[in-house]
């Protein structure tokens, strides 16, 4: 159905949200700000072709957004104010964007996390519960930002799981790829940081539901249509979901698909150390994007030195990878690539509960890599996209839980002028 769009509106917005950044007085990191003006746009209208013009110089066009007309013309170059000039849209029909599909494949569980911070499981007065798991966490994190993501796992047919279904389905997560399974529970896991810093973890799960996810129920339309497929190492612990995971893996590769991997160590789940870290290692050389953080470098090394780039890229680094991440937490992340590496600043934030910062910080990577899949091929582009994810995980550990605290797109532009130089 076509309908005239309100100009004034998207005009306010834009404004209030440029005008944001300029409070800031700082020097406008525009390979950031002009993508997120673009997708702030898409929110409201279907273009037809964009023009973004900075001093009379076009920097983008793009034929698969939204405008007919549309102009950012800066006033001066005192960078003090943005002037929206020729904006005329009407909506045109749904097929005239191609919108990049990521796939999350793992467990959705019920993560139970004490009402107040800085005790033990056995010391916490109460619990809360919220819905978690990292391929979920990353599925619904992508679509909080406005990307388009869907989840495939397997959970109980009982409350917990409808409730699950239901949560992805109210962020616009796809959850046709969700099967239930009437002879098993939802995953329970009760997570809390303690005093030292330290998370601690207690899983309910003997079988859990998405331990017995079989490769007859995947939903193979969502594994072809996916430009990314994501998951963790989690789901390769146990039979039949092992298999499954595998057989979802080969499907995606063939078609074209970019895998990502989170391994996302959780010791516990495994029989012993060495079967997790085998596990984990046994699907490494097929994914071409890895994110792992400092503890997981030294786990999967042998305690070699998780700061030092030799260790990294002579043990870590495959030939067919495109980009590895490594978390640091506050202080930010490195990458590395075939052509380059370096490390990006974190985002200084106070911490309220760090549970799912991780799964923010992937879903802020497989956001900018969605709108732009050659991402890890340009340094500057790929630095801009980093920054995002650290703010995406910085603006996570400032609520408790994890899907309730992982942030929209505006809340984490509000702290990006804070960072960008």
């Amino acid at each position: 159905m076509a309908m005239m769009l309100e100009t004034r509106k998207v005009k306010r917005r834009l404004l209030r949200f440029t005008n944001a950044i300029f409070a800031q007085k700082r020097q406008l990191n525009w390979e950031v700000f002009v993508p997120t003006v673009k997708t702030l746009m898409v929110e409201h209208i279907r273009f037809s072709a964009v023009s973004v013009i900075i001093g009379g110089r076009m920097i983008q066009r793009s034929k698969n957004t939204k405008i007919r007309s549309f102009a950012i013309i800066l006033e001066s170059d005192s960078l003090q104010r943005l002037k929206v000039n020729s904006l005329e849209a009407k909506a045109l029909p749904d097929d005239t964007k191609r919108v990049n599909l990521v796939v999350c494949f793992g467990e959705m569980l019920i993560d139970f996390v004490p009402t107040v911070g800085g005790v033990s499981l056995a010391e916490a007065p109460a619990f809360k519960n919220a819905p978690g798991g990292a391929p979920a966490n990353v599925a619904v994190g992508i679509s909080r930002l406005g990307g388009k993501s869907a989840f495939i796992g397997k959970v109980g047919e009982d409350e917990f799981g409808y409730m699950l279904a239901d949560i992805l389905k109210q962020n616009n997560v796809d959850n046709s790829g969700v099967r239930f399974d009437p002879n098993a529970r939802t995953a329970l896991a009760f997570v809390t940081l303690r005093a030292d810093g330290e998370r601690e973890f207690m899983f309910f799960r003997n079988p859990s539901a998405d331990m017995l996810l079989c490769e007859s129920e995947l939903n193979l339309g969502l594994l072809k249509e996916a430009s990314i497929f994501h998951y963790g190492s989690i789901s390769l612990i146990d039979e039949p979901c092992k298999s499954t995971h595998l057989a979802a893996m080969e499907i995606a590769k063939k078609n074209g698909t970019i895998l990502s991997y989170d391994p996302n160590l959780r010791l516990p789940l495994w029989p012993s150390p060495e079967a997790a870290r085998e596990g984990i290692m046994s699907i490494w050389d097929q994914a071409d994007i890895i994110k792992i953080s400092e503890d997981e470098i030294t786990f999967l090394t042998g305690g070699d030195d998780p700061y030092d780039d030799n260790v990294v890229l002579t043990k870590l680094f495959h030939p067919n990878l495109k980009l590895l991440l490594v978390t640091e937490g506050s202080d930010g992340c490195r990458y590395y690539t075939k052509e380059f590496h370096g490390k990006v600043q974190g985002v200084k934030v106070k911490a309220v509960d760090t549970t799912g910062a991780g799964d923010a910080f992937v879903s802020g990577v497989l956001w900018s890599l969605a709108s732009n899949m050659n991402l890890y091929q340009d340094e500057k582009s790929l630095r801009d996209a980093l920054l995002f994810a650290n703010a995406c995980g910085a603006t996570t550990v400032t609520e408790r839980g994890a899907i309730p605290a992982l942030p929209t797109r505006e809340a984490v532009l509000q702290i990006l002028p804070n960072v960008v130089a």
